[in-house]
């Protein structure tokens, strides 16, 4: 990772698009809060964006979609970045509060990737594989063409969006298993798999360093396919998601210059870097 220019403030202390001292000059402040799938992308946004903008500060943190998005609610950030599309209440929430639903833009593309040990003999799986680990029916590598081995499943925490979107689209709304262990961020989850080779995770496949992606199936007839940008841009992966940004409203000023960068091609080819996938 590049290293970073942006600011990092404390969650609480974090204000809206705001004024602060530098220099003696008064610089400007637009701040993301949000999933931590898209946090290093919105960093290395952040960066390229000040380096042609001297005069702009883009903080960017994370703690989860649900903490992005109830930061948005509170009016504690500009910009709330989100793996999961934001709920219904959410948005009435925001209605309530600032009069208005939020304006919602699709940013970039993401395939949420299952992770396994690179020492890790399985290759490929279906859908309903991945779901029975999670959901406590498989419980063995034999079971899956492995060794004999416990299988040891590492999940994110609750208010990650990349847990919600899991548990939609993977568990269809069931509950995950009891002993799947929580972790607070997909980098604890990928170091946790790269350090056990009875393990597996998932998350952004921005994240799948020292581990291996699982080729997904839909079902046992259908050929293994992995996250790229083929396979995001035609549909074939089946855990193909969006990634978003929200405001509180319509965006405007420095907030708006700055999604309009991140549309933008060059922007789009920075989604590219991070390992993330570019929307049509």
């Amino acid at each position: 990772m590049h290293r970073s220019r942006f600011l990092v403030y404390a969650a609480g202390l974090i204000l809206a698009v705001s004024m602060v001292q530098c220099g003696g000059q008064a610089r400007r402040v637009v701040t993301l809060k949000g999933s931590d799938t898209m946090v290093i992308l919105g960093q290395r946004w952040a960066e390229t964006y000040m380096a042609a903008h001297p005069g702009q500060i883009i903080q960017v943190t994370g703690g989860g979609s649900g903490t992005g998005i109830a930061a948005l609610i509170n009016g504690t950030t500009d910009i709330c970045q989100s793996s999961r599309a934001m709920k219904a209440d959410e948005q009435q929430q925001i209605a309530a509060k600032h009069g208005q639903p939020p304006f919602e833009q699709v940013v970039a593309r993401d395939g949420l990737t299952i992770y396994v040990s690179e020492q890790c003999p399985v290759n490929e799986m279906t859908i309903e594989q991945v779901r029975d680990i999670y959901s406590g029916r498989v419980r063995d590598w034999k079971d899956l063409g492995g060794p004999a081995a416990p299988i040891i499943a590492y999940s994110r925490e609750n208010n990650s969006g990349t847990y919600a979107y899991f548990k939609e689209h993977v568990l269809e709304g069931g509950d995950f298993a009891a002993d799947v262990q929580t972790l607070p961020g997909t980098a604890a989850v990928v170091n946790a798999v790269t350090q056990d080779a009875r393990g597996i995770g998932y998350g952004g496949d921005a994240y799948a360093k020292g581990v291996k992606m699982i080729a997904l199936k839909r079902d046992p007839a259908t050929p293994g396919v992995t996250p790229s940008e083929a396979s995001i841009a035609d549909g074939s992966y089946p855990l193909a998601r969006p990634l978003y940004f929200y405001t509180r409203t319509t965006p405007t000023g420095d907030a708006k210059a700055f999604i309009d960068f991140c549309l933008s091609p060059e922007g789009q080819r920075v989604v590219l870097d991070v390992g993330y996938f570019p929307i049509p």
